[in-house]
Formats: C-alpha cells, sequence, structure tokens
C-alpha cells in the first residue's frame, strides 16, 4: 500500500517510500511455518489422530496465522517516507502514530547494521534534528546507507530551492542583497548552510551588487 498523497503538501514529491524490512516477518514466519510442519507430521506418523490432537495442532496453525497476519497488517501500514520537503513516519493498524521531521531541521543521519543485516539489507536508522526530542531511531530500515544518502540529497535539494528563491526575490525588488546574506548567515548558525556553502552563495550575492 503506497503513502497517501493527499497527506502531502503543495508541490512536495516523494523520493523514497519504504515498508519495513522483510525481515520484520521472521519470527511469526517461523512460527507458522514450524506449526504447519508439526500438524503435518503427526497426520504422516499417526494415522487415526484424536479429535483433541486434531483440534490442539488446528488451533496453534490458527494462532500462529493471526501473528502472523498482524504482523503484515503493521507491515502495511508502517511507512518511512523521505519526501522533497521533510521526513514522515507512520505506523499503526487502528490508532495511528507519526513523527514528521523538515529537512532543514535534520542535523546529521546515522546508520547500523550488524553482519547479518548486511547480508539481508536491513539495519537501523538514527536522526538527530533540532526536534523536541533530539534524536529519533527507526528499525528494519531497508538499505539503511542508501535511504542515508537519499536524505542528504534531497536536504541539499531544499538548500538550493531555498537559495534560489532568495535570489528570485532579489531580482524582483524584494529583500536587498544585504538581507538575503543576513538569512544566509542565519541558516549557517543553524547548521543548514556550512561554512563554505554560506561563503560560495554570499559570493555570487556579493557579485550582484
Amino acid at each position: 500500500m503506497p503513502f497517501n498523497r493527499k497527506l502531502l503538501n503543495e508541490g512536495e514529491d516523494i523520493a523514497l517510500d519504504l515498508h519495513p524490512h522483510w525481515w520484520f516477518f521472521a519470527q511469526p514466519a517461523a512460527a507458522l511455518a514450524a506449526a504447519v510442519l508439526l500438524g503435518v507430521g503427526v497426520l504422516v506418523r499417526w494415522d487415526d489422530p484424536p479429535d483433541f490432537v486434531m483440534g490442539f495442532f488446528g488451533l496453534v496453525i490458527l494462532v500462529a496465522l493471526g501473528w502472523f497476519g498482524l504482523h503484515y497488517a503493521r507491515w502495511a501500514t508502517t511507512h518511512f517516507v523521505v519526501t522533497s520537503d521533510r521526513l514522515i513516519y507512520r505506523h499503526g493498524v487502528l490508532a495511528k502514530k507519526g513523527i514528521e521531521i523538515p529537512l532543514e531541521r535534520v542535523n546529521t543521519v546515522f546508520f547500523s547494521q550488524s553482519i547479518f543485516e548486511r547480508i539481508v539489507g536491513s539495519g537501523d536508522l538514527v536522526i538527530e534534528s533540532a526536534g523536541e526530542k533530539g534524536q529519533e531511531a527507526f528499525s528494519n530500515v531497508r538499505k539503511p546507507s542508501a535511504v542515508q544518502n537519499e536524505i542528504y540529497v534531497q536536504m541539499e535539494a531544499n538548500e538550493n530551492r531555498k537559495f534560489d528563491r532568495m535570489s528570485d526575490r532579489g531580482h524582483g525588488g524584494g529583500d536587498s542583497i544585504p538581507a538575503q546574506i543576513a538569512q544566509l548567515d542565519d541558516l549557517r548558525a543553524r547548521g543548514v548552510l556550512s561554512e563554505s556553502e554560506f561563503q560560495a552563495k554570499k559570493a555570487e550575492l556579493l557579485r550582484r551588487m
């Protein structure tokens, strides 16, 4: 089930829309397979098993199937989304919860993978931001290093769009160049722009004076 595009802002595009990695199903899938194999084994080795034995294994299989179905519902309703403006994490089958982090508030993105997780392509992400909590952790992320890279790509593109809008206002008689430089300095102070990016954009503005 894809992320609902009605929840996007005007002009906002989706760069990544991820459900949890398939390893999310490992435990319920193993339990369901074990229950089915045990049931089949009893039928093969016991020509005419008593009704209570059949009922017991039938109940075990139904419980395992229900556990798997619940996991699938959670998987289908969990989204980790990277857009051109923000990071969105939503989950919940009936009760819904969500986190949204504007890209300009993201400071650092970390990922971690065990050896096994590297083999299967899963891992964890930790995002440090200027929000209230300061740090958010996400598990069972598919290809976390690629997701980390895409977040940085979208952050840079978001910064460039902001700078372009500032330049357009300057050409149209809006904010003066000194005011635009002050805005850039504010972005640098908040960590949105690096020192080298600030100096490059400042030099470009000064050339227009």
